[in-house]
């Protein structure tokens, strides 16, 4: 993408099923988990560079000794420094791993997962983290707050931590209560309540408060472990078993290649389900929620999960050729003198998928036009030096595009705000002179923000919205938006929003999204955006329907506040009300 969107997050959970020993005598070490835990989440790395957590339980820990370990770093060399900080000889049966990306602009080491609450009982301590974005996190807590609670933060994650804890304390009690009316004392109670806490019952009681999508982790001091979906399945999980672990990851890849297995082989989680590990090892599939429509996210497929996956790379490839028959009406039909490219690195895919299906109507010419050059530092403020800076972010190859003769095609995978287009692409691919510039995007136009784990929440980022902004003042209609915004204040409509973008076709918006993008250095070039279809991206991804940022239908109530909210900050910053 060459606008990078971060998106949160990546999770990974394993479960030794053997004693050490076993691991010892057949893997030659002790850290056989650690090193899993690792490739798990190197593997990962693209889902989260801002920082990195583990955690492990151990679980056959003496009264003195530590059983509970956690190491957090910040950084894109968060993995190996969390790593290489753990104490030697740190090892246990269950570990946890996370990966962050900031969506929600609070960074800093205290918001880097796993977030770990302490307590003198073992079967109390909870360490979380997640994939995840409550829309209601503020709801959660003053709910908390209006039954004695006091969270020390309104942050998501804090405020999970402190629900689940507060609920993993009654469920302990329940075992408690439970053990004495068995006649029990000492240290068999402890054991009573290790061995029969039910997490099942603390997920529960506390996710029918949870608007978002999520897929949320979590190990207690005294083993047991889970990690739950959201019931739109918005964000994605998969896990597998055998005799010697139990593991899950964000993505079914990187656990075929950790643990040389086969696709058939990994599950994915479903919706509204947990994958629970007790204490003793055995794992179960519980059904937490009701599962609801499927939303799982679009994106993921498009951009974020990793393209070695066998279906994403298929669904790449059809996302690609569905583009054929735009691309051909732009070029006039003309292969012989068009140059296709596309723009590095993870359309690379959608590209093969395009020029595939060009080719039965002839020869296609593929050329590597665009190459990602270093990431130059932006630390010159003046705008018009901060522009020409990022017009060298990308470089190209000079002769491969006869000038004024030629038409050029370079695919990307989105075209979200735009901004890099304009400054950088437009401008340097106008550098080759080709006859007609098109910019093909593999997905469909984003006009919506995102509220369940990307980093696009506002709504003036995004190219499509100014660009229907600017076409209501193009044709004089600009007491439209007074109007939506009325609406979002005060009317049941679940989007209003829409109103803005139905006033004209998606060729209308993708017309005036080109205008603007046009670069004062390649006015004379004719530039061309085409996206893909809506019908074109389900037909490509029909397993994962989730689409809210292209047609505004969220998945949950809590997106719709959250949109509603977004357009009116929008009309009071631009002086509108």
């Amino acid at each position: 993408m060459s606008e990078s969107l971060k998106h949160e997050c990546g999770v990974a959970l394993i479960r030794l099923r053997k004693p050490l020993s076993y691991y010892v005598q057949k893997y030659g070490s002790a850290d056989y988990g650690l090193h899993k835990l690792y490739l798990l989440m190197e593997k990962q790395h693209n889902r989260g560079q801002e920082g990195a957590g583990l955690g492990i339980v151990r679980l056959e820990a003496r009264p003195s000794e530590e059983y509970m370990f956690r190491e957090r770093a910040e950084g894109s060399g968060a993995i190996s420094q969390i790593f290489s900080d753990l104490p030697k000889g740190t090892n246990g049966e269950l570990y946890m791993g996370h990966l962050r990306y900031s969506t929600s602009g609070k960074r800093g080491i205290s918001y880097v997962h796993p977030f770990l609450r302490r307590n003198n009982w073992r079967a109390r301590n909870l360490m979380l983290c997640g994939n995840f974005n409550l829309t209601n996190a503020l709801g959660v807590f003053e709910y908390l707050s209006s039954r004695g609670q006091h969270p020390r933060s309104n942050a998501d994650t804090h405020v999970l931590l402190e629900q689940m804890g507060h609920r993993l304390d009654r469920e302990s009690e329940r075992c408690f209560n439970q053990a004495l009316q068995n006649g029990l004392t000492g240290e068999d109670i402890t054991r009573y309540i290790e061995s029969h806490i039910n997490t099942a019952n603390v997920l529960r009681e506390c996710s029918p408060l949870w608007d978002g999508g999520y897929v949320i982790c979590g190990i207690t001091g005294s083993g047991e472990a889970f990690a739950m979906r959201d019931p739109h399945g918005i964000r994605p999980a998969y896990y597998y078993a055998d005799d010697e672990v139990v593991v899950l990851a964000s993505e079914r890849p990187v656990i075929q290649t950790t643990f040389a297995v086969e696709a058939e082989q990994v599950q994915e989680l479903g919706r509204g389900q947990a994958l629970r590990i007790r204490q003793n090892g055995d794992y179960s599939i519980d059904t937490i929620l009701p599962p609801d429509t499927n939303k799982a996210c679009s994106f993921e497929r498009i951009y974020f999960s990793r393209g070695s996956d066998i279906d994403i790379y298929r669904e790449r490839k059809a996302l690609g050729a569905n583009l054929a028959e735009q691309v051909l009406e732009a070029i006039d039909h003309d292969l012989e003198h068009t140059v296709f490219s596309y723009i590095p690195n993870t359309a690379e895919t959608a590209f093969y998928g395009l020029t595939e299906a060009l080719e039965q109507y002839g020869p296609v010419r593929r050329e590597k036009v665009v190459w990602k050059d270093i990431k130059l530092r932006t630390f010159i403020t003046e705008s018009g030096s901060r522009n020409d800076l990022a017009a060298h972010v990308y470089d190209i190859t000079y002769g491969s595009v006869r000038a004024n003769v030629d038409n050029l095609v370079v695919i990307d995978d989105s075209i979200v705000r735009g901004t890099t287009l304009k400054e950088s692409i437009v401008r340097i691919l106008g550098r080759l002179q080709p006859k007609k510039l098109i910019i093909v995007s593999s997905a469909p136009q984003v006009r919506y923000p995102d509220y369940y784990g990307i980093d696009m929440a506002q709504m003036s980022e995004f190219l499509a919205f100014r660009a229907a902004i600017a076409l209501l003042k193009d044709h004089g209609k600009e007491a439209l938006i007074q109007e939506v915004c009325e609406q979002c204040e005060n009317s049941a409509i679940l989007n209003p929003v829409q109103r803005i973008y139905d006033c004209f076709t998606p060729q209308e918006l993708s017309t005036k999204m080109a205008d603007l993008c046009q670069s004062a250095k390649s006015e004379n070039i004719p530039l061309t955006l085409i996206f893909q279809s809506i019908e074109g991206l389900h037909s490509a991804c029909p397993n994962h329907p989730g689409d809210w940022y292209f047609t505004g239908e969220y998945p949950t109530i809590g997106g719709y506040h959250r949109l509603k909210q977004a357009f009116i900050e929008f009309t009071s910053s631009s002086g509108r009300r």
